[in-house]
């Protein structure tokens, strides 16, 4: 039986949690509502699986998480949060964590979240999931990392990227160009899609970061 350790700092959900997977057939050997609370019990109680509470008051639940891999290694780490912040996501991985379940999801799926990662797996809701392959794929095209080709723009895309980088409208830039604005809007989304981005200053970023365009 997995021993698990319970960190929220709001009393009816903690406690519902802790009944529910008890019901699940999990050992809830300790519950906490604050950071420091969850280090020193991490250390004593020396937990399987920690359930840890991203927004809480004090020490956060990523300083906390730092904190309980320190003191616990061998504790499988999982955030269960209502943030859905990417900035929290990413150093949740960096620091260790083996999940990041928002708080919404239902409890069947939780429960099999918690089950994959006792059995050595990782466990992430699927809008976060979404957004950790987003945060990867921009490394990776930025990076150029395994080989990976960074994609072509033509003169013409270049050349638009200079005009928005001047901060033209796209009916500007076509009057300049001589095409319709309809042609430039259609260049800025086929620039959009070859790199990966969701902006206009995105892609004059990139464009100025490899050497594409000079911003005047």
């Amino acid at each position: 039986m997995k021993r698990l350790l319970v960190v929220d700092d709001v009393p009816l959900f903690r406690a519902g949690l802790t009944s529910a997977l008890r019901g699940a057939g999990y050992d809830v050997v300790g519950e906490a509502a604050d950071g420091e609370t969850a280090v020193a019990l991490a250390e004593t109680s020396q937990p399987d699986i920690v359930l840890l509470d991203v927004l809480m008051p004090g020490m956060s639940g990523i300083d906390a998480l730092a904190k309980i891999r320190a003191v616990a290694p061998e504790a499988a780490v999982v955030l269960l949060t209502g943030s859905e912040s990417e900035e929290d996501l990413v150093a949740a991985v960096r620091l260790g964590a083996r999940g990041y379940i928002v708080k919404d999801m239902p409890f069947e799926q939780l429960v099999l979240s918690i089950d994959s990662v006792a059995d050595g797996g990782a466990a992430l809701s699927p809008v976060m999931a979404g957004k950790l392959f987003d945060v990867a794929r921009q490394f990776a095209l930025h990076h150029d990392l395994l080989g990976v080709r960074k994609p072509t723009l033509t003169s013409r895309e270049i050349e638009v990227l200079e005009l928005v980088s001047d901060g033209k409208t796209s009916k500007q830039i076509g009057d300049l160009l001589y095409i319709s604005e309809n042609t430039v809007k259609n260049h800025i989304r086929n620039v959009l899609d070859k790199l990966g981005l969701h902006s206009r200053n995105e892609a004059v970023l990139y464009a100025v970061r490899e050497s594409l365009i000079v911003l005047r």
